[in-house]
C-alpha cells in the first residue's frame, strides 16, 4: 500500500504513462499495474522487466528496475531506450 499512498499517485502514475508510450513505440508491450509499477515485456522473447517510478526529491523523479536500471523521469525516451537495451532491443 506505501507505494501508491500519500500524494505521489498522481505524478506516479504520469511518469509511468509517458514511459509507456516510449517503450511502446519501440515495439515493446507495456502495462501499468494496479499497484502502479509498469511491466514491460519484449514480445518475440517473453522477457520483461518491472519499473517503478520514485521521487527522489520534491521535485525530481526517477524510473528505476532490477538489475540496477535507473533514469531520469523526465526523460521517458532515454529511459525506454535503456530498457530495450536491457530486454535485448
Amino acid at each position: 500500500m506505501a507505494a501508491t499512498s500519500g500524494y505521489a499517485i498522481g505524478p506516479r502514475r504520469r511518469h509511468l504513462e509517458a514511459l509507456a508510450r516510449e517503450v511502446e513505440a519501440r515495439g515493446l508491450q507495456a502495462t501499468l499495474t494496479e499497484d502502479l509499477m509498469l511491466r514491460v515485456v519484449e514480445p518475440s522473447s517473453g522477457h520483461g522487466i518491472l519499473v517503478v517510478a520514485m521521487p527522489m526529491s520534491r521535485i525530481r523523479w526517477s524510473y528505476l528496475w532490477a538489475g540496477g536500471g535507473q533514469a531520469d523521469a523526465d526523460d521517458p525516451g532515454g529511459a525506454a531506450e535503456l530498457i530495450a537495451r536491457a530486454l535485448g532491443r
